[in-house]
């Protein structure tokens, strides 16, 4: 009853995704919704995309082995990102009516910066997006008690996106997106309720994970921990600001005001309604003391469907995995759009430049397909990695190559395109040794390509000039008022 309930609820999104859809006559709808979504929408779809598997399964489960020190990435980062790109970059991006945030790197440093930056950009996708889908994988498997594979659920999940995604683009993501809010911040609130209730109160379960150390959020006093704290904490912060999929919510705000403050107000709830999941991850320690610590050992991602499978009534089950779906479904559609759009604009057009709106627009359905495809292999071949790890591991390669050239080029006049360039190789470069090597071990691989990223925009922007700053002229974007 539950997997057919489930199913239901699929289709339902898929239908209202495809209703949405009709709304879509040109590239500028499906990438960036025309620019004509409200604030309300702007403060959905921004916590809806944050809000993912991650979020519901990952985050309780590094909390309960480390605390709230093991989740300062996810969500302290990731929220914090949100809030720095409304006050610091939207309002300046939203005025020049770009529809890519590799347009920007194009229009500041030319050609092979906006290649470059494409490429890094939709390369961190990969991870984010697989982790939706293993967890998309692991919510069929366990709702038909395992006659779904894994990899057989992943791709179930995969086409229940993209039946809507493909036609609907940004249309269709934030219309879903505004519906599967509503049903993920009731349904989760109903089940924390519900089991801090089964725990003998929130105060017991507050007691609880006070006297287990899990609320100490800052680090021992020693330079190894505080740089490993601070290279955590700037991943998600800072690597997921030139990110397509938060500069599209952006763009496809109706004004500047919306455009500034959604992503702003989406960061702070997103930050404080993932105290949620751990909330009731700490209330399974308690329920079910003896079967949450073998859990611990096995898949502390497992801590919680558990509970709600074997110790809730079925209202709950059908209220937690309509959260779960809600929350995986919102974030894996905006990332399978992001690249998808990015790859069209920013690359593919550099071999048809003469193609008309139509022509891109069919590209773009068909670049989204097509990275679905890579991404449901990806996800199958990458299956015993942690639903966290695969997404924090996404944003490094934006932090190292993409952060320092976005924030350089709007803030600093002296930014060129050598700068840009040797920011872009020199900070993958710092990263890639310290990934490939012991070094990794005293200095955080990302600390280490953000340095040398910063060390590269300086000095090739103050040496003298090699490579000339060349502009392309700004392209019109059709269906933009």
């Amino acid at each position: 009853m539950l997997l057919t309930l489930v199913f239901a609820y699929l289709l339902v999104t898929v239908a209202i995704g495809l209703i949405a859809a009709r709304r879509v006559k040109n590239t500028a709808d499906f990438a960036i919704a025309g620019r004509h979504l409200p604030l309300a929408m702007i403060v959905t779809t921004t916590f809806a995309t944050w809000f993912g598997s991650e979020t519901v399964l990952g985050i309780p489960a590094r909390f309960i082995e480390g605390g709230l020190n093991g989740v300062v990435e996810d969500p302290f980062g990731a929220g914090t990102c949100l809030i720095l790109v409304g006050v610091f970059f939207a309002g300046k991006l939203y005025r020049m009516s770009l529809l890519t945030i590799s347009d920007y790197y194009r229009e500041r440093y030319g050609r092979q910066v906006e290649v470059l930056c494409s490429l890094i950009i939709m390369l961190s996708y990969l991870g984010w997006v697989s982790a939706q889908v293993t967890a998309l994988g692991l919510v069929f498997n366990l709702l038909s008690g395992g006659a779904i594979a894994v990899p057989a659920g992943m791709a179930i999940g995969v086409v229940s996106i993209l039946a809507y995604t493909l036609f609907g683009g940004m249309w269709s993501v934030a219309v879903t997106d505004f519906m599967q809010m509503i049903i993920l911040v009731g349904g989760l609130a109903v089940l924390a309720f519900f089991a801090g209730d089964m725990a003998g109160g929130a105060g017991k379960v507050i007691d609880f994970a006070t006297s287990r150390e899990l609320f100490k959020f800052w680090p021992e006093p020693k330079l190894h921990d505080m740089l490993f704290f601070f290279a955590a904490a700037i991943t998600m912060m800072l690597g997921s600001i030139p990110q397509q999929d938060v500069f599209q919510r952006v763009m496809s705000a109706n004004g500047l005001k919306a455009a500034t403050r959604g992503p702003v107000i989406g960061g702070v709830c997103y930050i404080l309604f993932a105290f949620v999941p751990m909330f009731l991850v700490a209330s399974a320690l308690i329920i079910m003391p003896e079967q949450a610590q073998a859990l611990l050992k096995e898949d502390p991602q497992k801590i919680l469907p558990t509970l709600v499978m074997e110790r809730m009534p079925f209202v709950m089950q059908v209220l937690f995995f309509g959260a779960l779906l809600s929350a995986i479904k919102s974030t894996a559609s905006a990332t399978l759009l992001a690249p998808s759009v990015t790859f069209t604009e920013n690359i593919w057009r550099q071999f048809r430049p003469g193609g008309t709106d139509a022509q891109n627009l069919r590209t773009m359905r068909i670049t989204v397909l097509v990275f679905s495809l890579c991404v449901l292999a990806y996800a199958v071949a990458s299956r015993g990695t942690s639903i966290y790890e695969m997404v924090s591991g996404a944003y490094q390669v934006t932090l190292v190559g993409a952060f320092v050239p976005l924030v350089a080029g709007l803030y600093w006049k002296r930014a060129s395109t050598q700068g840009a360039l040797a920011s872009i190789v020199l900070g993958l470069l710092a990263w890639g040794a310290c990934l490939a090597s012991s070094l990794g071990e005293v200095v955080p691989a990302q600390f280490a390509g953000l340095l040398g990223a910063v060390v590269g925009m300086l000095a090739g922007s103050l040496l003298p000039q090699g490579v000339a700053n060349r502009h392309t002229p700004h392209r019109p974007v059709e269906g933009l008022s």
